[in-house]
């Protein structure tokens, strides 16, 4: 069997695989001129006021994770429901793939560009900001001038001031995390967590839900409770399902936290949710409820885990992730459903996470995506509930072998399997049969993951630095954990080239009133000006 340091080594060309993705429009063909009543139609629908205003941003979501999603669906269905076509008397698969995410069946498409004033590739405090107020700053500021200055006032802000909208804040991840904060705060940086949630009680915003706040008592500890300061602003603070459930329109303005907190002290992953456990589609759905008044209402809803997932290269997290946004859009096309003339949905990212591709060198031109069915929990659950216990416990590395086996399904490799060769890699990757369905590795993956439990058991956690080669093979992340995920991923057809983001553009998808003005590719900020002239906010 070769060292570390020799399949360290090899790991890296492994790992190292991006693509860039593009998008191209078709121009419409031309119409008949319309006529009076045509003309007069259209003006008296551009005129019309969207009442009730949903927000959807899928953190780090770009066409990449809704494509992939929307693919591993059609995967699922096609083994389920395959079609086959008889070609010279042999019978051939042939792919399908439909909508499956309610997302992609909106009435609109558009594409927004995402740098920022620090970079092409920006991260969420600043396109947050872009489209909560149209404006560009620095990567990890929010809502504030490049000279710190200025403060922006948010599209949330502004409707509640001069439309005197409810407001709505929803986030699987913490309530003054960069993406929410974006629609209150003003901060020259998003890790002034303290600061920021004091600006989420101080905007009187009617409703809140989702993870725990970040530093509740400040940095250092000392400070006035957030949730104390909440209560005395005349929040109600929510943080069982029992007592978010029983919320209605006569509650008054309340902060509902999650009741079963996991990394980060945020929601689950949706892999992750056990039976009875609310999503965020279930925050969305009670939203509405507390939030529908005559006057209208804005709801902000961030699916913040995608993210997270795509930073790690959890490739099934993230699609789970992406399924759970989408299920929480479906809320919002059943309250648009009840009021067409009145309601208009947005979904959009903020910019992409991970650099994710559908294709893999090792699998050339082949897709597995069911594969990822056989991932049972997110990479976050497996470093607190096994990982942790591994490095306590000094587990060796064929009782670890089992877990991953369970929980991934990736069992060590036969000696009829060991070559390596891209042929049996691809055999390798999507078995037909089997007593278990488990995905057997190469000789080289099972050496990669071996040393990756090496990594994992020799380090401390006090580690500050990390060497080039060690990045570029487990980024920040657990060495162990990521190196599983990678081999599924790749197994599956599927590949990342980063732990950061990257300068994609994102999806505006888009259905109601005005949703016509989002058609084309813009810039992000113009998100944020197309809901200002239609809303008719100053």
């Amino acid at each position: 069997m070769m060292n570390k340091k020799t399949a360290s080594l090899l790991c890296t060309a492994a790992m190292l695989v991006s693509a860039a993705t593009g998008c191209t429009a078709e121009a419409a063909p031309a119409s008949e001129p319309a006529s009076a009543a045509q003309t007069a139609a259209a003006a008296a629908a551009s005129t019309k006021i969207p009442k009730y205003v949903f927000l959807f941003i899928g953190d780090g979501m770009s066409y990449p994770q809704i494509q992939l999603t929307n693919y591993y669906l059609s995967a699922a269905q096609n083994e389920a429901s395959p079609k086959t076509l008889s070609v010279d008397g042999e019978n051939k698969t042939v792919l399908q793939s439909e909508n499956h995410l309610a997302m992609m069946d909106l009435a609109v498409t558009g594409s927004a560009q995402t740098y920022d004033s620090t970079s092409f590739a920006p991260d969420s405090a600043s396109t947050a900001t872009s489209i909560a107020t149209g404006f560009k700053t620095w990567s990890g500021s929010i809502n504030v001038s490049e000279d710190f200055k200025t403060e922006y006032e948010t599209i949330a802000e502004k409707l509640k001031e001069q439309k005197d909208y409810k407001i709505g804040v929803v986030s699987s991840v913490n309530l003054n995390h960069a993406t929410p904060a974006a629609f209150y705060a003003h901060q020259a940086s998003r890790n002034s967590y303290y600061e920021i949630g004091l600006e989420l009680i101080e905007s009187g915003f009617d409703y809140f839900a989702g993870g725990d706040f970040n530093q509740p008592t400040g940095k250092d500890e000392d400070q006035t409770d957030l949730y104390t300061l909440a209560e005395e602003a005349g929040y109600s603070v929510v943080k069982t399902t029992k007592e978010a459930e029983a919320l209605t329109a006569k509650s008054g303005p309340v902060i509902v936290i999650e009741e079963n907190l996991a990394d980060s002290n945020a929601m689950p992953y949706d892999i992750d949710l056990q039976d009875g456990q609310w999503a965020l589609a279930d925050y969305v759905r009670k939203g509405i409820e507390v939030l529908n008044n005559d006057n209208g209402f804005f709801m902000a809803v961030e699916g913040g885990k995608i993210d997270w997932a795509c930073h790690a290269n959890d490739a099934a997290s993230a699609i789970q992730d992406t399924i759970a946004l989408d299920n929480a859009v479906k809320e919002a096309v059943k309250f648009y459903n009840e009021h067409p003339d009145e309601t208009l949905i947005i979904v959009t990212g903020d910019h992409e996470t991970g650099g994710l591709t559908i294709g893999y060198a090792g699998t050339n031109y082949d897709t597995f995506l069911t594969n990822m069915d056989e991932q049972k929990i997110s990479y976050a659950k497996f470093d607190s509930d096994y990982v942790s216990a591994y490095k306590e416990n000094k587990t060796g590395f064929d009782d670890v072998m089992k877990d991953v086996t369970e929980l991934f399904g990736l069992t060590a490799p036969t000696a009829e399997a060991s070559d390596g060769s891209s042929k049996k890699d691809n055999a390798d990757s999507h078995p037909e049969s089997g007593d278990t369905g488990a995905l057997m590795m190469t000789q080289y993956e099972y050496d990669c993951l071996k040393a990756a439990y090496d990594e994992t058991m020799s380090r401390t956690g006090e580690e500050e630095e990390f060497s080039q080669e060690e990045y570029v093979l487990y980024g920040s992340y657990e060495p162990l954990t990521v190196t599983i995920t990678h081999i599924l991923n790749n197994k599956s057809g599927i590949n990342f080239g980063s732990y950061a983001h990257t300068g994609l553009p994102v999806e505006v998808l888009v259905e109601g009133v005005g949703a016509e003005n989002f058609a084309g590719y813009y810039d992000n900020t113009e998100i944020f000006q197309k809901l200002a002239d239609l809303t008719g906010v100053k």
